[in-house]
């Protein structure tokens, strides 16, 4: 079976390492050549195009960073989409949203060509251990030709339903609820630190005793610590926030906490955090409005 990989980001260089590591003949493709280089010395074929890196695939995996950047590679004028093989499969592993994965799916169909959602969870570390969560979301058949790809990357994944879009709404609830809780640990290491408490101390004790969660001390340990490189960013978090929020609006659902956390998310932008850790971006803006408070 021969896989094409397009977009070697932080994402996606550690999932394609994986499915490297696991023995797949490997086309890659980025718009920086440079990061094409450390798995080309691994084994993989660096193509010119996207295109070129699709025309022989029976599977195709894009890892591309928002919705404009998906539909160029994948439906724009020098897109792969009429390079793709009847019958290929194109699992698109991007967070990205309902709108735009309905309009993959029915490209492909016209194609006579299979589209598989797949979001993933997990920051590139997680990505590089092959310890990933997935969403998957299509055609039952199709999802279990694809599932042993899967598998090299991730822990595990859970089936969404048959149209891909679905897997990509369940991922945009999964990172809302990561703003919610980053922004809930935000406030109450900015209480804490008020009081006199040290905010590492209140977060080890209220994680013990109540969540016993690895995901709670993760990020606390990286809201307390900063990355010197972000796993996310500021402004990843404001465009995930965004899709959710499009989404529930195309429900007529109401979403006062994700409104809320735009607000936040847009005053780390304006405060010119945007390319900081999406973590650290919130605490600084519950410490910044904290402060404001107290001189007001």
């Amino acid at each position: 079976m021969n896989i094409a990989f397009l977009g070697l980001g932080k994402m996606g260089a550690g999932i394609a390492a994986r499915i490297l590591e696991a023995g797949h003949p490997l086309t890659i493709w980025n718009r920086s050549k440079a990061a094409t280089g450390p798995l080309v010395e691994k084994g993989a074929k660096a193509a010119g195009s996207p295109s070129s890196a699709v025309q022989d695939a029976d599977i195709v995996f894009t890892m591309l960073t928002d919705d404009e950047a998906t539909r160029e590679v994948t439906l724009g004028a020098n897109g792969f989409l009429a390079a793709m093989k009847p019958r290929a499969i194109h699992i698109t592993l991007s967070t990205i949203s309902v709108d735009l994965a309905r309009e993959l799916t029915e490209a492909h169909a016209a194609k006579n060509q299979q589209h598989i959602g797949s979001p993933v969870f997990g920051r590139p570390n997680v990505a590089a251990e092959g310890k990933l969560w997935l969403a998957v979301a299509g055609k039952e058949e199709v999802a279990e030709k694809a599932r042993p790809l899967l598998e090299t990357f991730s822990r595990g994944l859970s089936i969404v339903g048959e149209e891909p879009w679905q897997a990509h709404t369940l991922k945009l609830g999964g990172n809302f609820m990561i703003t919610a809780s980053i922004q809930m640990m935000a406030e109450g290491f900015v209480y804490a630190k008020g009081q006199g408490i040290d905010p590492a101390v209140f977060i080890e004790t209220i994680n013990s005793a109540l969540f016993q969660s690895q995901f709670i001390a993760n990020y606390a340990k990286t809201i307390l610590n900063p990355p010197e490189k972000p796993g996310a960013t500021v402004s990843l978090g404001r465009k995930d926030t965004r899709l959710f929020r499009e989404a529930a609006a195309e429900k007529h659902i109401k979403t006062p906490l994700a409104d809320y956390l735009a607000e936040r998310l847009e005053i780390a932008e304006n405060q010119g955090w945007q390319n900081e850790d999406w973590a650290v971006g919130q605490y600084k803006v519950a410490q910044l409005e904290s402060t404001a408070d107290r001189k007001g």
